[in-house]
């Protein structure tokens, strides 16, 4: 079922967004094509109310581009944690020092340019040509595609390219015409508000939706059917071993390789078994007895898009104190806990300091 000749999709969608949108949000003001940027990259799989905090903490830390794309990655990393997806992190430092060395510290402002910086999609591009430069763009985030797959009841998982290529054509089939272009940014807020909001992915709030009358699967009563689902995947567990090595107040930590998980972001020593553990303990001199007088700390599990993991934490007294030098290279140091950290730290290793200054203290 799609809309009748005398239904507006986009006005009903704006008449809507004029009595019910967000309209207070920290980003909303002032809006900057830097601002709506860093709120739409954080939005990225995360809730607004979970990201409004740190959207406040970060501006005050990179309050315009230039002081993002001059900070070094630990401090922006330390900024991301809790946030999870550090590698939008990593391509946000990134995009913001292509904006500095090839756009002579302005936002570009073409769907092309936009696109081709590190992290930023055709969707995330849109959003902010239409917010911050009020021009008339379409976006797919997963709020829009709820709607419009409900609304024309879009048979399929939107991760399938064929869905996806329908669903971007029905977003830039519904974008208004002949209006302000301040209009095009309330529309683009508007698509994200109602699915938020309303066109919620469990008990959405229909009576309250302005698009109902017209809506294919509200008539049909199939609203529980659409979006479709995502293909079932059995998510693996693995096991991981983390090593706590301290002296005193002192805990070693090792910086991640700048790709994959916790990239850039500094942990303990990790390894995928005891056998792989000795080995590196050796290699820095320790005996076999480094291993044997650990002290096993409660599993700590982490669930991550497509595993879920279970660490034994090892806690390791080194007596060494010639190891608070040797140790320490660009990529190793050891942490005084009492001390501010200054980088970022995987959520494990974050909540493991924790008990560590509690055992301690």
């Amino acid at each position: 079922m799609t809309a009748s000749s005398e239904f507006s999709f986009s006005n009903a969608v704006l008449d809507w967004f004029d009595q019910h949108g967000r309209k207070d949000l920290p980003w909303q003001h002032p809006i900057t094509p830097y601002r709506v940027w860093i709120s739409e990259i954080m939005l990225q799989q995360t809730q607004v109310t979970t990201v409004i905090p740190y959207y406040q903490a970060f501006m005050q830390r990179f309050p315009d581009l230039s002081s993002l794309a001059d900070a070094p990655i630990d401090d922006v990393l330390k900024h991301w944690s809790g946030l999870g997806y550090y590698a939008r992190a990593r391509n946000l430092h990134k995009a913001a020092q292509q904006i500095r060395d090839q756009h002579n510290g302005e936002f570009p402002d073409t769907l092309e340019s936009v696109c081709e910086l590190s992290g930023i999609g055709r969707s995330t591009a849109g959003a902010i040509l239409s917010i911050a430069f009020k021009q008339k763009q379409a976006i797919l985030d997963g709020n829009v595609k709820r709607v419009l797959a409900r609304f024309h009841e879009v048979e399929g998982w939107y991760g399938i390219s064929h869905v996806q290529k329908k669903l971007w054509q029905l977003a830039e089939s519904h974008l208004p015409d002949k209006v302000t272009p301040q209009r095009f940014a309330d529309y683009t807020q508007a698509m994200m508000d109602l699915g938020a909001t309303l066109c919620t992915r469990s008990k959405p709030a229909c009576s309250a939706c302005p698009l109902k009358n017209h809506c294919a699967s509200f008539n049909h009563q199939t609203i529980h059917l659409y979006p479709a689902s995502k293909p079932k995947k059995v998510i693996p567990d693995r096991q991981a071993i983390m090593l706590l090595m301290h002296q005193g107040e002192n805990i070693y930590l090792i910086r991640r390789p700048p790709t994959g998980i916790w990239g850039g972001l500094w942990c303990f020593p990790q390894f995928d078994d005891i056998d792989s553990a000795t080995e590196w303990l050796a290699q820095q001199g320790k005996s076999r007895q480094a291993i044997d007088s650990a002290t096993a700390l409660p599993h700590y599990k982490h669930t991550f898009s497509h595993f879920r993991l279970t660490i034994t934490p090892l806690l390791i007294p080194d007596d060494d104190l010639e190891s608070l030098g040797v140790m320490e290279t660009r990529e190793a140091l050891w942490y005084n806990i009492n001390d501010e950290f200054d980088g970022g730290l995987a959520t494990p290793v974050r909540d493991l300091l924790t008990t560590f200054k509690e055992l301690t203290s």
